[in-house]
């Protein structure tokens, strides 16, 4: 594998990264329940469709439709003897729709949580799970996947193993985890215990950062919690489009490609270098990302006050990096253009 991901990035000030996986699969017709890997054996053409959403739109990195490809979520519908083959195919898909599009973009082979609690206070083991990332990892690899993306994880011991299963594939990676609870992952970490958890590991990630968690506001509190520490390692930024809402029996998430277009300049003034959404973006909204991206100048780091004016407020007061916070929780947001 060359490392495609430190040349660009050395090349650039930013990356542009894809948006969500399935709110989109929804839009092509998957429906509650089904396994998004299996369309990589039953719509390929779907899963194309997919990335190329991304590739036209104008990202620079897009994730494979691999996010529960590993045994034990695949065991769920009766996949998991097909781990190795479910990550390859994804990945050789995504190969394809590169190839075609005549740009230089990044295939990187989606790696998410086993869905298990480790132990002591859970049963899936350190060596289990070892073994899991790394049967995913190899398949991701042999499809052709350029980088390996471990994305949404809550606990540190899941996040190091992952870290030991590349590092035996000898890959290159970026890791993500979510700040969902209070500015915290669920299982406690703070943005700056991420940091010091990145930093001492073997193998440890060319990039890290955040993912999905509550909302836009919330991840870029996380995102200037880790520039805050003065990271060599470039901080990745992929928050969700808004707030989901129910209607008409569907999710929707109320961020307009506007409010994302904000988004993306307040992750890069923060110090996010790899730019994305997660869920409910769509490409729509990544062309709003990428054309502000482009035509606007880089502006001073934002502060909390400037976040919540442009975004709205936090869904709540403290992140576990400051003692106080006294911005307003979202139910007082101002953004006056998301619908």
């Amino acid at each position: 594998m060359t490392n495609l991901l430190e040349t660009m990035l050395a090349d650039r000030g930013w990356l542009l990264g894809d948006g969500a996986t399935g709110t989109n699969l929804f839009n092509l017709g998957l429906e509650a329940g089904e396994a998004p890997e299996l369309w990589n054996f039953d719509e390929p053409g779907k899963i194309k469709a997919l990335y190329e959403g991304a590739i036209y739109a104008g990202s620079d990195i897009f994730l494979t439709n691999t996010f529960g490809g590993n045994a034990s979520r695949l065991k769920l519908h009766g996949l998991e003897k097909r781990v190795h083959e479910v990550n390859k195919v994804a990945a050789e898909i995504g190969r394809e729709a590169v190839d075609a599009s005549g740009r230089q973009v990044i295939v990187a082979g989606s790696m998410g949580p086993t869905g298990e609690i480790m132990q002591p206070v859970g049963t899936l083991s350190h060596a289990d799970a070892v073994e899991m990332f790394e049967e995913q990892a190899r398949g991701l690899v042999d499809g052709g996947a350029d980088v390996l993306w471990v994305e949404t994880i809550s606990a540190p011991e899941e996040f190091a193993a992952a870290a030991e299963a590349i590092g035996r594939v000898g890959a290159p990676w970026v890791g993500t985890m979510s700040f969902d609870t209070a500015g915290r992952t669920m299982m406690g970490l703070t943005s700056v215990n991420m940091v010091e958890m990145v930093d001492g590991l073997d193998h440890a990630p060319i990039a890290f950062g955040a993912n999905c968690g509550v909302g836009a506001s919330d991840l870029l509190r996380t995102v200037l919690g880790f520039s805050s520490t003065k990271t060599k390692r470039p901080i990745v930024a992929k928050g969700n489009a808004g707030i989901p809402k129910y209607v008409d029996g569907h999710i929707h998430y109320d961020g307009t490609p506007e409010l994302m277009a904000e988004y993306a300049l307040l992750a890069r003034d923060a110090g996010a270098m790899i730019i994305g959404g997660c869920c409910g973006t769509m490409p729509v909204h990544l062309e709003k990302m990428r054309a502000a991206l482009e035509n606007t100048a880089p502006r001073p780091r934002p502060d909390l006050e400037a976040i919540t004016q442009a975004l709205g407020g936090f869904s709540s007061p403290e992140d576990g990096t400051e003692a106080k916070s006294a911005i307003a929780p979202r139910e007082r947001r101002r953004r006056r253009s998301q619908a």
